[in-house]
């Protein structure tokens, strides 16, 4: 199990990224276009720039839902592999069963 600050600041940064999702799209395409002003564009870079590190989308880790570990995810399923191995092995995941041969 993963420290319970280190997944609450990871739910922080969801609510973040999901909070400044659309400010940050619409400073991102002025910056990034060419037909504006120079002065322009570098308004939007330095606005940007003063939105919250953690409002970026890029910050977010992927955890396990389960246990928070933040390694061995699967995107799919929204679980760590050891997560997915125990329910898998307990029947819990629908049409999932251990392979053995």
């Amino acid at each position: 199990m993963a420290k319970k600050s280190s997944v609450e600041r990871n739910k922080k940064r969801r609510r973040l990224a999901a909070r400044y999702d659309g400010r940050r799209a619409r400073l991102k395409e002025i910056a990034s276009n060419r037909e504006l002003p120079a002065e322009e564009r570098f308004a939007a870079r330095l606005k940007l720039a003063q939105l919250p590190r953690n409002s970026s989308a890029t910050r977010v880790r992927n955890r396990c839902d389960v246990t928070g570990r933040p390694r061995g995810y699967y995107r799919k399923l929204k679980m760590s592999r050891i997560s997915l191995r125990e329910l898998a092995s307990q029947g819990l995941i629908p049409g999932m069963i251990k392979s053995s041969w």
